[in-house]
């Protein structure tokens, strides 16, 4: 199996107009979302959602400055790692995820034992 990063870019104004008993149905959405990859013969390894891009850092050359550095519609918001038995697989199993409003980037995760990219 090889092992992909999901990365999940959506509007952040969705979820700061979200009411909070709209939380729920997001929440499920990725329950869904990873139950689904499992179906598929695929496996999570981990993930994480973000906080919103106002509250990054940006640290360059030793210095620190507040807020995102790159302004867009659409902000990296979460994350998922885990294994596709190959490409097509992984873009079979990147097509589930949840991405409201936004969209995902899938991407290979490097094996540092091949000593290249």
């Amino acid at each position: 199996m090889s092992q992909y990063a999901i990365l999940i870019y959506e509007d952040p104004a969705y979820y700061e107009t979200l009411p909070p008993e709209g939380w729920p149905a997001v929440v499920e959405a990725h329950s869904v979302f990873t139950k689904g990859v499992v179906e598929h013969g695929g496996s999570i390894t981990g993930g994480g959602a973000l906080k919103p891009v106002t509250t990054a850092l940006k640290i360059k050359a030793g210095t620190v400055t507040d807020g995102p550095f790159v302004e867009s519609k659409e902000s990296f918001l979460g994350y998922y790692t885990g294994e596709a038995r190959d490409l097509d697989h992984a873009i079979e199993l990147a097509k589930l995820a949840p991405a409201t409003g936004g969209g995902v980037e899938l991407r290979p995760l490097h094996d540092p034992s091949t000593g290249r990219l």
